[in-house]
């Protein structure tokens, strides 16, 4: 009996060519974006600046160069113009206005900046060896330390995490119930922006966030702004140290920055502290089955070259919480998430 032979690759098509060139030169594109949120062109069309030299003054760039850039802008769908002169931004390049509650803006600048662009020109090595390479990159045990250091890039990643939040907060409210919880604390929870979502659907409820103490100020802030604060506090410290008494703890876009063996120390800290009756949610992509498109394999990849975490299977999930002393209960979708519940298995 003869094993099986694998069927030869497929020939390449005058399409698979042109995608190919799109895959191979989508750093360009990612650059151009980054040069469209940094220099304000969504606000600059939206007020009425919409040549070139305007925004050029605005900015003090370039004026021919900003010219091409708008001209590159408009072959990337972000902008329209009549006579290469003037230009009217698209609902695209909405995305990435300041006031959009759910602005791209930030994560444009953020995912584009050092912090995460050279240890991405170093991907290769990231699978050659398993390990992220920020170490090698910038010379610090993790992304989170480089931001520590780095605060105008932790600025612009934390605005980025809460703008990409509020997308998801409501959906993540509506789903976990609360009727029956006192206190949710939201771990790394940047703005808080899921757990004042969850505090404004239900009036009862107070809530928290636990984050590194240069982050929580920003949650503090948000909580004043929404009149919130009575109900809200904001705890400075290392979750993987201990974490502060709660009946509900929101673990969202968390384990998948760890590897295993820390996502365990996590849960457990959650688990030795978690009141009686009480749970824990784990708000993250699920990855399906191999081939399978959406955000999920590419973000896996992030995770492999920027924190030595990853994105997971629910089996995945199951055996983290299992070696945590946990049993999964529930999972739900909110969005483009699972909410993963979870309560001590004895």
């Amino acid at each position: 009996m003869t094993s099986a032979q694998p069927s030869p690759t497929r020939s390449a098509e005058v399409q698979d060519y042109e995608r190919m060139m799109g895959m191979v030169t989508g750093f360009w594109v990612t650059q151009t974006v980054r040069a469209a949120a940094l220099y304000n062109l969504a606000d600059h069309l939206a007020a009425g600046a919409d040549t070139a030299e305007a925004i050029a003054e605005a900015e003090s760039t370039d004026p021919d160069a900003t010219r091409r850039l708008l001209r590159t802008c408009a072959s990337l769908g972000l902008m329209t113009t009549q006579d290469g002169q003037h230009f009217t931004g698209t609902s695209l390049l909405s995305t990435l206005r300041h006031d959009d509650p759910h602005s791209l803006r930030h994560f444009a600048i953020s995912q584009s900046a050092p912090g995460h662009w050279l240890p991405w020109g170093r991907f290769p090595e990231a699978v050659r060896t398993g390990r992220h390479q920020v170490t090698a990159a910038h010379g610090e045990e993790n992304i989170f330390d480089y931001f520590a250091k780095h605060l105008d890039e932790a600025s612009s990643f934390t605005e980025s995490m809460s703008n990409l939040s509020r997308a998801s907060a409501l959906d993540v409210a509506e789903v976990l119930d609360t009727k029956d919880v006192t206190f949710a604390l939201d771990i790394g929870g940047a703005g808080g922006d899921v757990v004042l979502a969850m505090m404004r659907a239900n009036p009862e409820l107070h809530g928290g966030v636990l984050d590194l103490p240069h982050i929580v100020p920003a949650a503090t802030e948000a909580a004043s702004a929404e009149g919130l604060e009575g109900r809200f506090t904001a705890v400075g410290g290392d979750f993987f140290d201990s974490v502060p008494a709660a009946d509900l703890y929101v673990l969202k876009y968390i384990l998948h920055d760890w590897d295993d063996a820390n996502c365990v120390r996590l849960l457990r800290n959650c688990r030795a502290a978690l009141a009686e009756g009480g749970r824990i949610a784990v708000v993250d992509h699920l990855v399906g089955e191999a081939g399978e498109p959406g955000l999920a394999p590419l973000m896996d990849m992030n995770m492999l070259d920027m924190t030595g975490g990853r994105e997971r299977q629910l089996t995945e999930f199951d055996a983290l919480f299992t070696a945590a002393g946990l049993r999964r209960v529930k999972v739900s979708t909110a969005g483009a998430f699972a909410v993963i519940e979870a309560q001590p298995a004895v």
